[in-house]
């Protein structure tokens, strides 16, 4: 692998076919760190690893000494950007290999190590945490369970309410009908005792045609039987009228009288009316 990579630099190995890392030196411009595998160098790799990690470690097993914990399977990004100054990148390319790959792996042991202290952390606070959240939604439980008995309650009484206000429903519909069939009655006998009324109206009004009729008659009869017991007396002269009255020994037509007595009624009650009034104001001078 490390023969390909040197000489056609085009292998399909995909961490040797471009450079991993892209490092920003602080004068703004942008260099490649270039690892590339080199030869001769896998046996130095595998005393490493056994130096640090346990016997087993170099054909790939963990060591029972071992107490770091091997990634299945590790993923480099190609995106990530580390700010270097150019001295630290110069010592880096003229460092050894054998020290480089010491450096390498021991910061790689103390971020396993780091990060399983951290895993460690985080899972008893996840579990300490959960566990309060369990007592808090164990709580919420609860509250609903009692929220939800409150409510089974709630909606018995409003069955039972809903179940009276249909049967108050019933007996409004069926008091509605009645009232209806009532009110059509009364209208119909409305309309017939209006007929009849009518009727009976005609007929008054007919019935004081005839007594004002008969009354004339019987008055032109009582001048007829006049005029013959008296020969001096004309039955025919205008001084003789059905529709006057004698009264204070003088005739008055009937009309006339009408208003002289509503024009004396009139008088007296504003002469009464002035009476209080003068009464009113003596009271409030005293």
């Amino acid at each position: 692998m490390a023969a390909k990579a040197k000489t056609a630099r085009n292998t399909n190995v995909p961490n040797l076919q471009e450079s991993l890392v892209e490092v920003h030196v602080h004068d703004g411009t942008k260099r490649k760190a270039e690892f590339l595998a080199r030869l001769g160098k896998g046996k130095d790799v595998k005393k490493v690893r056994v130096a640090l990690l346990g016997a087993g470690s170099a054909n790939g097993t963990k060591g029972p000494e071992s107490d770091l914990i091997e990634l299945p399977k590790m993923s480099v990004r190609k995106d990530i950007a580390i700010n270097l100054p150019e001295t630290i990148i110069n010592s880096i390319d003229g460092m050894e290999a054998n020290h480089l790959i010491r450096t390498m792996v021991e910061f790689g042991s103390k971020a396993l190590i780091l990060s399983r202290q951290v895993g460690s952390l985080y899972r008893r606070e996840v579990k300490e945490g959960g566990r309060e959240k369990v007592d808090e939604l164990q709580g919420k439980v609860y509250k609903f369970e009692e929220e939800r008995v409150a409510w089974k309650k709630e909606r018995g009484s409003w069955e039972e309410e809903r179940k009276r206000l249909g049967t108050w429903k019933v007996r409004c519909f069926d008091s509605e009908g009645k009232l209806n069939k009532r009110i059509a009655d009364l209208k119909a006998d409305y309309d017939d005792l209006k007929e009849k009324y009518e009727g009976v109206e005609v007929e008054l009004d007919d019935l004081k045609g005839c007594i004002i009729q008969e009354h004339i008659n019987g008055f032109q009869k009582g001048l007829r039987q006049a005029a013959f017991f008296y020969k001096d007396v004309d039955a025919a002269d205008s001084k003789f009228d059905v529709n006057k009255y004698v009264v204070d020994g003088q005739l008055v037509n009937e009309a006339e009288s009408s208003q002289e007595k509503e024009v004396e009624k009139e008088a007296a009650e504003e002469e009464k009316e002035a009476a209080i009034a003068v009464e009113g104001g003596d009271d409030k001078a005293e």
